[in-house]
Formats: structure tokens, sequence, C-alpha cells
């Protein structure tokens, strides 16, 4: 799915509030990401590893100039002789601590050993995300969670991964960087310019 692929399925969905829902999850997790690449840890199951999710954010982190929106994907058996960047193993969310955010990507419910480490996560202080069908013990151990349960969601678990991957990308409203903080206080002090 493309850019303009992704446009018209939001020109579809409209002002519904199940889309609203998607741009919310989408903002909470540009937000939670880390300043910085490597901290933000995306992880399947062992059936549903998602590549093509990690694929996309690492694009929209590039776009957006937001370097803690480049995944790292967690793998649950990498092959040894796979590149660095794929021999990533279960034991990097093991590692996982403050300022990291652990999101967890499911159509499926989570196995108990995934759910075991997501709490460790959490325990140790990694913020955790959850994109899943609907699975109760996951969405409880999350700090933010987006249910796209088949049947009830207008869109399918694929193309709610695009959505949310592009909405990651775009600029939060209301937030500016050094610039706009600069103009904003210039405003405020010498008033609007004519």
């Amino acid at each position: 799915m493309d850019s303009d692929e992704v446009t018209a399925l939001r020109v579809l969905l409209g002002s519904s509030s199940w889309l609203q829902r998607a741009q919310s999850f989408a903002r909470a997790l540009r937000g939670a990401a880390p300043r910085t690449p490597g901290g933000l840890l995306i992880v399947g199951t062992p059936d549903d590893e998602p590549w093509h999710l990690a694929a996309h954010l690492d694009q929209e982190s590039r776009l957006a100039r937001v370097p803690g929106l480049a995944p790292t994907l967690v793998r649950w058996a990498p092959p040894p002789d796979a590149p660095p960047h794929l021999r990533i193993g279960l034991e990097r969310i093991q590692a996982a601590r403050r300022g990291e955010t652990l999101f967890v990507v499911s159509a499926e419910a989570a196995p108990p050993p995934l759910l075991e480490r997501v709490h460790d996560a959490r325990r140790t202080g990694a913020t955790i995300l959850a994109m899943d069908a609907g699975d109760p013990d996951l969405d409880e151990m999350a700090h933010e969670s987006f249910e796209v349960a088949p049947g009830v969601a207008p869109v399918s678990f694929d193309a709610a991964q695009h959505l949310v991957s592009a909405a990651a990308g775009e600029p939060v409203p209301g937030r500016f960087g050094l610039r706009g903080r600069l103009a904003k206080l210039l405003d405020t002090v010498t008033g609007p310019a004519g």
C-alpha cells in the first residue's frame, strides 16, 4: 500500500471515530519514540513478525526526520547468519529500560512467553504499546493500545498498520520546534505580524 492508497483509505473512512483512534494511537507511538534510534522495539508473535510495519516506520522515520521512530525489529528465532539488524532476538526485550518503548503488534493472542517479557519490560520502565485484535491480557499491560478486531474494525489488520505508520510520521499538531516556539514568543511580546 503506497501513500496515495493510504490517503484514499483515510478519505473513505472520513472522520470516523475508528480513524480518529488510529491517529491518536499513532500520535502516542510518535510521542513514545525515543529521541535516538534503537529504542523503539517492535515485536510480534513467533508466527507473525511485523516486518512490514517495521519497514514503514523506518521509512516514516527518515521522511519525518524523527530518528527514534526507526524501530528495532525483535525476532523470536533470528538466524545466526542474518544481517546484524535482523539478528536481534528476544534478549533485547529483557534489556529494555526506562526511555525505551516496546511496541507489540499481533493479530492473534500474545503467547504467554511474550506476555512475560512485556510484563518484565514494563516493570523495568519501558513504555508498552500494543496493536492487536483485542487481547485483554496484552492490553492490560500496555500504556496505550489499539484494537483492530476482525469483523469490527472497518479495515484489515494490515491496512490498519499502514494507517498507523503513516500517521506516526506526521507532525503532531500544536508541537513546535525551536523556530516555532521563538515565533510564538515574539508574537506574544510584540503582537502578531500584520
